[in-house]
């Protein structure tokens, strides 16, 4: 359709155009979309078998739609996506501040126009990245901004009566007429602005301080909340709740692959740093195993959430981290090492809403602890595991390792150590190669270094090896070993 041509109602008349209500054709374009085989929801991992298909059900059933979930969901990214269903192009009469249909006016103005023009009417098109409409729900919002109100400047202007409708100014809400009209965090707006919206929901008519006008308007309302919001901040109203169509539970990627997935596509990561720093698979892994850790820990409260963009920040800091210290050194390139996780931990204590005891322990120490959790959940899939209680003649593949540390015990690890420093030192560990060579023999040689510091920082997650931390780095030792030199 080249809507170039088309500029006034008779035009659109002769090329035999429909009027059709915005959840039709919701509707019409996601049947469309299935039937050719294309993704409607680009770039959202992990709810293909869970969110998407109960949403794809609620558009069909052309429902209003409640997205119930805790922070870092992707509830606004999916509201945003829909956006996609929409026609590309929308007429409306020239002029309307209400995106009035040129078949089925509303607004006095419309009505007007086409009573005086005819099919002359002029009319204008409006693209659907212009259909979109979003409101953060806070305790200020008013009726005002939602609904509307009178304005008196424009009374004055016109010459007006206060009787005449003429001087209402329309709300965010009809001006979203055949749009899509998202409300964020839903719980937060209070109960007497949420009680304005049951009529526009159910019986399309709204009323502007006394002024009763019937509008029908055509919407399609998308509301976002978090569990937490109906016990701490708020709730939303029972009449309220009981007209919106579909309510659909939001969750946390399932597994460590989908998080990374989510996590590299929303890192804002420069190009010049994806060519300096080298992050091996294993700290993708632990990054994300981290998140998993906050989610399960005592100390975090869980009706708050661990958000993905958790996961999100602490990746860029963690390349920055090792992008500053590649700059010092004049390293030109440079592979991200176990010690730069500690640079995340801006980006963690960020993101974490502590318990009692969390408070108590500090947040520092929590994300330390956190780290240190994920290093011991998956150092069993990468090697032997070490167990808590075992026979003191009993022979494991650390014994040699532990031995070295025994009689080297001011190994030391430096933050600022340049590439080949930080080289030279962990492969004075002999132990330590063979036993990658050992267990992870097929590991590339980029992550060969990272992998011995992760075996380093395990053996202390399990009491085999104590690890200090002084201004410049990590010592580490064996815990009989200086016990002895000590004495």
């Amino acid at each position: 359709m080249n809507i170039e041509k088309i500029k006034t109602l008779g035009d659109l008349k002769n090329i035999g155009y429909q009027s059709i209500s915005i959840k039709d054709e919701l509707r019409k374009n996601l049947i469309r979309k299935i039937k050719e085989g294309k993704q409607v929801f680009k770039g959202v991992w992990g709810y293909e078998n869970t969110v998407i298909p109960a949403l794809e059900t609620a558009i069909l059933s052309r429902h209003n739609i409640n997205l119930l979930g805790l922070r870092g969901q992707a509830k606004t990214r999916l509201a945003r996506l829909m956006v996609n269903l929409l026609d590309e192009y929308m007429p409306i009469v020239a002029g309307s501040e209400i995106n009035d249909d040129p078949l089925r006016p509303l607004s006095r103005f419309a009505i007007g126009q086409i009573a005086e023009k005819g099919d002359d009417t002029p009319i204008a098109w409006v693209h659907r990245n212009d259909r979109f409409y979003e409101k953060l729900a806070t305790p200020d919002v008013t009726v005002s901004d939602l609904i509307g109100d009178i304005d008196p400047i424009k009374a004055a202007n016109l010459k007006l009566s206060y009787a005449d409708d003429r001087v209402i100014h329309f709300g965010m809400i009809p001006r979203a007429n055949r749009s899509i009209f998202v409300i964020n965090e839903l719980p937060d707006l209070q109960a007497r602005i949420q009680v304005s919206l049951f009529n526009i929901l159910q019986e399309g008519d709204i009323q502007i301080r006394g002024f009763k006008l019937r509008l029908p308007l055509d919407l399609q309302f998308i509301f976002t909340a978090n569990p937490e919001d109906y016990t701490n901040r708020g709730s939303i109203v029972t009449p309220l709740k009981d007209r919106i169509g579909s309510q659909i539970l939001t969750h946390y990627p399932e597994n460590i692959e989908i998080a990374q997935k989510i996590t590299e596509q929303e890192a804002t990561i420069l190009q010049s740093q994806s060519a300096r720093v080298y992050v091996p698979e294993l700290a993708k892994k632990l990054l994300e195993q981290i998140s998993f850790e906050a989610r399960e820990s005592e100390y975090i409260d869980s009706k708050s959430g661990v958000s993905a963009r958790m996961s999100i920040t602490a990746l860029e800091n963690l390349i920055s981290t090792a992008e500053r210290r590649s700059i010092y050194t004049s390293n030109k390139d440079t592979t991200v090492r176990l010690s730069d996780f500690m640079g995340m931990i801006p980006a963690i204590i960020g993101k974490i809403e502590l318990v009692y005891e969390g408070e108590q322990e500090g947040a520092h120490t929590i994300a330390q602890l956190l780290i240190g959790n994920a290093i011991k959940t998956l150092f069993s899939s990468y090697f032997p595991e070490i167990k808590k209680l075992e026979h003191k003649e009993a022979v494991t593949p650390y014994d040699e390792i532990i031995e070295w540390f025994f009689d080297q015990h001011n190994f030391e690890l430096l933050d600022e150590a340049a590439d080949s420093s930080y080289q030279a030192a962990l492969d004075k560990i002999k132990p330590l190669q063979a036993l990658i060579n050992k267990y992870q023999p097929d590991v590339s040689e980029q992550e060969h270094y990272f992998l011995k510091e992760f075996v380093l920082w395990g053996l202390v997650e399990f009491k085999k090896l104590n690890k200090h931390r002084f201004i410049k780095g990590y010592q580490f030792k064996d815990p009989y070993g200086s016990f002895i030199n000590d004495l």
